[in-house]
């Protein structure tokens, strides 16, 4: 057997069983070369899942802080186990706090779509509302004599918080940003985020953390360690006139967040919070029981919801007499994407989807079900 076959990463892992209420701690080993894992229990001393292949993740998809999705199981990635896995990674793959400021949040799915043709990974992302205290404790050690500008600023309207990974990320950001100021930034860096989408050195479009530490503390501002017991800033959900959209996994998973949030905003909607959630399956089929014994798709699209990462939004619309529902449907399509290729071909679904259940985006089909949907997740499951 080739070194290469056996050449394997080993993380602590944990995995909350809330059937039996227990939190089960493992070994976690992936092998990169065929994309397997393998579940070792640290209490039984037993392999709890033997070597096998895991649709849906990517060697991406593996660092400190990740949760992976394994047979409907969210194992949360908690450390390195040895030293060869933290020399490889720790070096190679590195994590960010960015910052999309008001004054670009209408352009947000474009911004999204540029950062990942850089080649970042999208590991967490929320719409928040920071209070001027909020703001103020995020720039505790900036020295500026426009501190109170900023803080204004970046209080006044919600903003979106983003945990970026990528190879040498804190570095690659800082360049692809630019300089602080829009118009030094048009001079020096014409094609940086600031020279493109910037107007001085307050509305600056972005915001990306300087080094390691500054990461780390920012990161644990806006997306703090449950285990903390800490609250982040507050989601923007507004549970009123509203529709809800998912980004499934699969379309997450594809980078396809960009762009059809891209779509979404220059279909004239508002996209009012957007936050990224891992659905376990007893969650997966509570929101989806309306339609068991429906869809014969019903236990297929369990597995989808709960088989990564999906992004959910409160969709709202500035006409306050727009069927919300109704319309934001027409844009996402009819369910069957080959059938909206056909019929619909600019709708979300036609562009973006696969199969019936893999079809890129969920959207509220009652006119009840839009706050109803919002709701479940920005109020109940953010809270859990």
């Amino acid at each position: 057997m080739s070194s290469d076959y056996t050449e394997r990463y080993i993380f602590e892992a944990e995995w909350y069983d809330k059937v039996a209420c227990i939190l089960k701690k493992f070994y976690l080993y992936y092998y990169p070369t065929d994309n397997t894992v393998e579940l070792f229990d640290l209490k039984t001393k037993k392999t709890f899942l033997r070597r096998t292949k895991c649709e849906g993740i990517q060697a991406k998809d593996f660092y400190v802080g990740a949760v992976v999705t394994i047979y409907s199981r969210n194992i949360k990635i908690t450390g390195f186990a040895d030293e060869n896995t933290k020399t490889k990674l720790q070096t190679k793959t590195q994590k960010t706090f960015v910052l999309l400021k008001p004054d670009i949040m209408h352009k947000m799915g474009e911004l999204l779509r540029q950062i990942m043709t850089h080649n970042f990974h999208i590991a967490n992302i929320k719409m928040v509302k920071l209070s001027k205290e909020q703001a103020t404790e995020f720039c505790q050690g900036q020295e500026s004599a426009q501190l109170p500008y900023i803080v204004n600023f970046l209080s006044s309207e919600p903003v979106l918080a983003l945990e970026l990974l990528g190879d040498d990320a804190i570095a690659r950001w800082l360049k692809l940003m630019g300089p602080e100021d829009s118009d030094e930034a048009r001079t020096i860096a014409p094609t940086s985020l600031r020279a493109c989408y910037g107007k001085d050195n307050i509305q600056n479009a972005v915001h990306g953390s300087e080094n390691p530490a500054e990461a780390e503390k920012e990161l644990s501002f806006f997306f703090p360690n449950p285990k903390s017991k800490k609250k982040g800033p507050h989601n923007t959900a507004t549970l009123n006139n509203c529709t809800c959209c998912i980004i499934k996994p699969h379309a997450v998973q594809e980078k396809l967040t960009g762009s059809i949030i891209e779509d979404i905003q220059k279909a004239g909607y508002t996209i009012s919070a957007i936050q990224q959630f891992h659905v376990d399956s007893v969650n997966a089929e509570e929101f989806l029981e309306v339609y068991k014994g429906v869809l014969a798709e019903y236990g297929a699209m369990v597995g989808e919801l709960q088989s990564g990462p999906c992004i959910v939004m409160e969709i709202t619309h500035k006409d306050k007499n727009c069927d919300i529902r109704m319309d934001f449907r027409k844009l996402c399509g009819p369910m069957d994407p080959d059938i909206a290729r056909q019929v619909r071909p600019n709708t979300l679904r036609a562009k973006y989807g696969k199969t019936k259940v893999q079809n890129a985006v969920h959207c509220s089909d009652l006119p009840e079900d839009g706050p109803l949907e919002v709701e479940y997740f920005f109020k109940i499951l953010d809270q859990m």
